[in-house]
């Protein structure tokens, strides 16, 4: 099964997520199908920490893919963030 989720990245004390859509079985941080955005939660104000291609969460999602719960949390807010 298809999952997408956040895949870490960066240091120590410093995280940067990835996310990406991977088949279920394979590790956090290991082989993926395709990278459809990422998150930097320790990023400093005026930067992009948060861009996700909706197009293509919306196409693996179409084609049975399920989103983490924390996946789904950024979906929205990115989403609310879009259309305003």
């Amino acid at each position: 099964m298809v999952v997408i989720r956040l895949a870490r990245g960066g240091s120590k004390k410093h995280p940067f997520y990835s996310l990406v859509a991977a088949d279920s079985r394979n590790r956090r941080d290991g082989r993926f199908i395709e990278r459809v955005g990422f998150y930097n939660p320790v990023g400093k104000e005026g930067e992009e920490n948060l861009r996700i291609s909706l197009e293509r969460v919306q196409y693996w999602a179409d084609n049975g893919a399920q989103l983490s719960p924390a996946v789904t949390r950024l979906v929205k807010v990115y989403a609310t963030k879009v259309a305003a």
